[in-house]
């Protein structure tokens, strides 16, 4: 099974994406709703919430895991790959070479939490994908707690939308990656925001893209995945509005486990 976390339900914009992707490979998630947002801890605490996901996961059949937090990824990837056996792969890499592919000016920027922006992850993985590019970031603490709220149409939000985007708007980007999962919930406010001749990089899309190329070169790595049953979700904390959103992201009812 492939096994999939993040702090909470934007982790789910990963597995639709590898469901339409990858059909027929059960998926394990975990939206650790409880502890959620990530991206204002510190990367002790990010660290040491990422190994209690990855363990659940690999105890409940998980033989493979995505990091479906850019949070989480920027800064527990090598943890947890020191500590665990299964492949263990993150949503970062796969939209920094789909960014670098996609700019045509090389001005290319980054939205994502404090945590991610602080990690210079991005910015670090770009200049080595494309040495000439120039990367401008934007930490936006107040979206994932907007998301995980339900605010997807809400005049607030896109009064802070707005707000985020402006320094980024003023650099005359042509490509914004969204760095973070909850963000392509958040894309059709982005895009008018931004301006429509911005391409949009989202991070799940480009993460279910790159598995299913790595499966088809890497047929061992596929191997048994396709056992484990039925796709399961579960979440550490359960609330309507995650309900709704869940159901949202998926286009159906959604069942969650309460863990």
């Amino acid at each position: 099974m492939i096994g999939i976390f993040d702090s909470g339900v934007g982790g789910m914009t990963v597995a639709r994406a590898m469901e339409q992707f990858l059909p027929g490979y059960p998926i394990l998630y975990l939206g650790d709703l409880a502890r959620t947002p990530y991206g204002t801890k510190s990367a002790d605490t990010i660290i040491e919430y990422s190994r209690n996901n990855a363990a659940f996961l690999i105890e409940h059949g998980a033989t493979l895991i995505v990091i479906a937090c850019n949070t989480a990824s920027s800064v527990a990837t090598e943890a947890l790959r020191r500590e665990f056996s299964v492949p263990i792969f993150e949503v970062i890499s796969p939209a920094v070479a789909e960014a670098a592919e996609a700019s045509a000016s090389g001005r290319i920027g980054v939205i994502g939490t404090s945590a991610t922006v602080r990690s210079a992850m991005y910015e670090k993985l770009l200049h080595e994908a494309r040495p000439d590019c120039q990367v401008f970031q934007q930490a936006c603490p107040l979206l994932v707690p907007l998301v995980e709220e339900g605010w997807l149409n809400r005049q607030e939000t896109k009064m802070i939308i707005r707000r985020y985007l402006q320094p980024l708007k003023n650099q005359q980007i042509d490509t914004l990656v969204l760095g973070c999962t909850h963000y392509p919930l958040l894309a059709p406010l982005i895009q008018p925001r931004i301006g429509k001749k911005v391409r949009l990089i989202d991070s799940s899309l480009a993460t279910a893209a790159f598995l299913r190329r790595t499966f088809s070169e890497r047929s061992n790595l596929a191997d048994g995945l396709k056992t484990g049953g039925k796709n399961r979700f579960f979440v550490t904390d359960r609330t309507e509005s995650v309900q709704k959103i869940a159901e949202t992201i998926f286009h159906r009812p959604m069942e969650l486990d309460l863990v």
